[in-house]
């Protein structure tokens, strides 16, 4: 599965959530980190929710950057 992931800079470092699966977050200092630490998570939510007898939402999100002109 291939899971859209949004990646925000913050004062001190980043941090990362799933829209596709609420709660699936992490943080890490580095784009590197944020990015293993994220697939970590993904991992781990989704293993959960197998283990908790709940569906695994299908990714959905669509990601696109639009070129604006200020």
């Amino acid at each position: 599965m291939r899971y859209a992931i949004v990646v925000e800079k913050t004062e001190n470092n980043y941090s990362a959530y799933v829209p596709d699966l609420p709660g699936c977050v992490a943080t890490g200092h580095t784009i590197e980190e944020i990015e293993r630490e994220i697939r970590e998570a993904i991992s781990f939510h989704i293993k959960g929710l197998i283990e908790d007898g709940l569906t695994v939402p299908p990714p959905t999100s669509i990601v696109e950057y639009l070129e604006i002109a200020a």
